[in-house]
């Protein structure tokens, strides 16, 4: 009980607060297009269907990039995978990482949403996606997340299945090993929380800080907050996946309500590394430190 409180105070708002704040506290919100438009999946199952996007093309292209400096291995066995997804265990295809979001205009025009801002309301206009050097969707809950995924043809990682991509073939506390070291992954922890911060900066009184404070777009823009995908490139394991630990909170399928991995401020008060998880709020709620990924099942081997 002492952790999960501890938790509310670091990282995301008491079990009371779960009112999402949707000002945009004055930051515009940035807009990344795409170059051509995407094709929305109806399948959720990739034994349904391969999904072959634009954005899958771009991951694609991203990760023989990244790879070319890493272990071959890596790559190996991959192919019942979309490129921008690891097989784990032959079992599971996981993003290699976190995934950020694109929206669908009424033009047909398809561009990135502000990874600083929820998707209350949009729900049905975004879709997930997963790429290198881009950074990766805060503010939203379990429920938006597991439509996110839903509609690239994936879906939620169930628990065993984030836990063995995060842990890698060795079964390690870390993604990269059993003892915790400093800047490898994205938990380093600021000097001063960045709720605190943001608020003393828009004048939020303090007994407001914890509900009012929570989704302002300002947090994850502070220096030293939220990074990019892959950014720190040591934050990985043999299956390839990046981030797994720190940077963002991370759901997973538990319609009760569960997030992964810790976040930038915290990695160790509800578990250390890849045991890390928090069930102190419902499928519902977001907040400026909740992400996710996506899992689909590979493709058949005939």
């Amino acid at each position: 009980m002492t952790a999960v409180l501890a938790t509310a105070a670091v990282g995301c708002a008491a079990p009371g607060g779960l009112s999402p704040i949707h000002a945009a506290a004055g930051v515009p919100a940035p807009v990344t297009r795409v170059s051509a438009p995407v094709e929305r999946p109806t399948a959720v199952r990739s034994t349904e269907a391969r999904v072959v996007t634009t954005e899958t093309r771009l991951a694609a292209a991203a990760w023989r990039s990244v790879a070319e400096d890493l272990d071959s291995e890596i790559l190996a066995n991959t192919s019942r995978c979309p490129a921008e997804m690891a097989l784990v265990d032959g079992r599971v295809c996981v993003d290699r990482w976190e995934a950020s979001l694109v929206e669908r205009l009424p033009s047909g025009e398809v561009r990135a949403w502000s990874p600083y801002h929820p998707v209350d309301g949009h729900e049905a206009d975004v879709r997930a996606v997963s790429r290198p050097g881009v950074t990766p969707q805060g503010y939203i809950s379990g429920e938006q997340a597991q439509r996110a995924c839903h509609a690239s043809g994936k879906r939620l990682c169930a628990a065993d299945e984030w836990e063995r991509a995060c842990r890698g073939p060795q079964r390690t506390r870390f993604p990269y090993g059993d003892e915790r070291k400093s800047r490898v992954c994205n938990d380093d922890i600021r000097g001063a929380h960045p709720v605190i911060e943001v608020a003393l900066r828009l004048g939020i009184p303090e007994e407001r800080r914890w509900s009012d404070g929570m989704n302002q777009p300002l947090i994850n823009q502070l220096p030293d907050s939220l990074f990019q995908t892959g950014a720190r490139a040591e934050c990985t394991n043999e299956y390839g996946v990046f981030d797994m630990v720190g940077n963002l909170h991370e759901w997973i399928e538990d319609q009760n309500g569960t997030f992964r991995g810790g976040f930038y401020m915290d990695t160790s008060l509800n578990g250390e590394g890849c045991s890390y998880q928090t069930t102190a709020h419902d499928f519902r709620y977001h907040d400026y430190s909740t992400g996710f990924r996506c899992c689909m099942d590979p493709d058949r081997v005939e």
